[in-house]
């Protein structure tokens, strides 16, 4: 009888010895297995500076333009600001061009970055064509519609622009990190 209680301890305690020393094995293979960190392309963050300082300044443009709404300004006024937009707005679209072209040698980060700029460029391009209609004589909306555009390529300008000022504090902070943790002679995953 004392032979069958100690056999029916037996075989679970072994069962747990092997998952204890199996464990850490599978740990360590899945680590090893981990693909390597694609570093941060000096390229793409500069891409992404220039880039943040463009989207700032059609920020201002849509800013501007949005408080005509509140004021009394010539036709003459909306058509030289939603001239000088353009002129911006086209410099920043340029520049996500370059951004999209370096792409495939951007880190996850800067990658994601590229990724999220485009849905914005797509709509502010939608409400600053219709805008320009609008001024170009061709109005398809109304006056209350025209407001709303304007309005909306604020927003959109401004969203725009903190996302990638965001994005390019993220990875000034990151490299800023990582040389320190050099300098400490921190391993990755210590």
């Amino acid at each position: 009888m004392n032979i069958r209680k100690s056999t029916f301890w037996i075989m679970p305690l072994a069962m747990l010895g092997g998952f204890l020393i199996v464990s850490p094995m599978v740990k360590a293979a899945g680590a090893a297995v981990k693909p390597a960190e694609v570093p941060d392309s000096e390229h793409v963050s500069k891409l992404l500076s220039e880039a943040k300082t463009l989207a700032f300044q059609v920020k201002e443009d849509a800013a501007t333009m949005e408080t005509f709404t509140r004021e009394d300004v010539s036709w003459q006024g909306h058509a030289a600001a939603i001239m000088q937009m353009k002129d911006d707005y086209n410099a920043l679209a340029r520049q996500v061009t370059k951004l999209k072209e370096a792409r495939d040698m951007a880190s996850p980060w800067q990658r994601t970055a590229i990724d999220r700029i485009t849905p914005f460029m797509n709509e502010m391009v939608g409400y600053t064509s219709a805008v320009i209609e609008h001024l170009n004589g061709q109005p398809k909306h109304t006056l209350t519609e025209y407001k709303d555009y304007l309005e909306a390529n604020a927003d959109y300008s401004a969203d725009l622009a903190a996302m990638i000022a965001n994005f390019v504090d993220y990875g000034n902070h990151k490299a800023k990190m990582e040389h320190l943790g050099a300098k400490l002679e921190i391993g990755a995953g210590k």
